[in-house]
């Protein structure tokens, strides 16, 4: 009797219970929603210093032009380089250098890393492996890419592998320090917490070591990436007349002078896409570890 009492009241409470949490999502939905807009909005507020700026340079530079305290040589109309740019963009000029500058600097990028990665983590684990190639990798850093160039001509003439090498030889050092630095500042106490728990070799790489020192990792990588384009550039000046440097030199032979600020503009975005690219692969892979 007890029980066909109680059941009635359970079954009720249970009901208002389930109605109660498919009540909840609908009422929080509005406040979520809000949310987000609240973000978006602070995202788009954080850019106007940037926008503002932009503005300001973009001002005085008409101002310069406009009262000819520079010569319009030295310093195109922006509506000329504007204008370039356009005329670029859509005959497909841009296009057909681009594309080679963004093959050389990834090319470059992914055999820079590849090589770093697991030297930076055997001088941040070996202290005789440290001691041995730390000085020359100091040394290195006195040896300007300008001055590599002539040896790459050498060794491997003019064209693409040329240019890819030099890349990898930019961003190596960064991605080799940044991984060195995020290995070293894991916790002395949770590896060896680790190995207690049995974990050694690549087990203890890929549960405990990658992951806390990946932020370090994703900083070298992303600050590499947009090196890789300064290389890629440096290279094409010296080693070939391929891709956004070899079409800067074309327009400064031809003194086209719009089309040169047209073309910095150009190299100034795609750094800029590929920099934003990383960070957004840098926040989802550190919120999917925290995760």
């Amino acid at each position: 009797m007890l029980l066909t009492r109680i059941s009635p009241s359970s079954r009720e409470v249970a009901h208002i219970e389930r109605s109660a949490s498919q009540t909840a999502p609908a009422l929080n939905a509005p406040g979520r929603q809000t949310t987000r807009s609240s973000r978006r909005f602070s995202r788009l507020l954080g850019l106007l210093p940037a926008i503002l700026l932009g503005l300001s340079l973009l001002l005085l530079w008409q101002m310069l032009v406009s009262s000819k305290t520079v010569s319009t040589f030295l310093l195109p109309q922006p509506i000329d380089v504007a204008r370039s740019f356009w005329n670029a963009l859509t005959n497909g000029l841009f296009w057909r250098y681009t594309r080679t500058t963004l093959a050389e600097s990834t090319l470059g990028f992914v055999a820079g890393a590849a090589f770093a990665l697991p030297i930076g983590y055997g001088i941040a684990r070996s202290g005789l492996l440290a001691r041995a190639l730390e000085p020359y990798l100091a040394a290195s850093q006195a040896m300007p890419a300008v001055a590599i160039a002539p040896v790459l001509v050498i060794w491997l003439g003019y064209g693409l592998k040329a240019v890819v090498v030099l890349c990898a030889l930019i961003v190596f050092f960064p991605i080799v320090v940044n991984t060195a630095l995020g290995i070293r500042t894991i916790d002395r106490d949770v590896i060896d917490a680790a190995r207690v728990d049995g974990a050694h070799g690549l087990s203890l790489l890929r549960h405990f070591e990658a992951p806390l020192a990946m932020p370090s990792v994703l900083t070298g990588l992303r600050t590499s990436l947009t090196l890789s384009i300064i290389g890629a550039v440096v290279g094409e000046f010296i080693l070939g007349d391929q891709g956004l440097g070899g079409l800067l030199t074309i327009a400064r032979s031809n003194f086209d002078t719009p089309l040169v600020f047209a073309t910095l503009f150009m190299l100034m975005l795609m750094a800029s896409a590929m920099y934003g690219v990383a960070r957004l692969i840098e926040g989802r892979v550190l919120r999917s570890l925290e995760g």
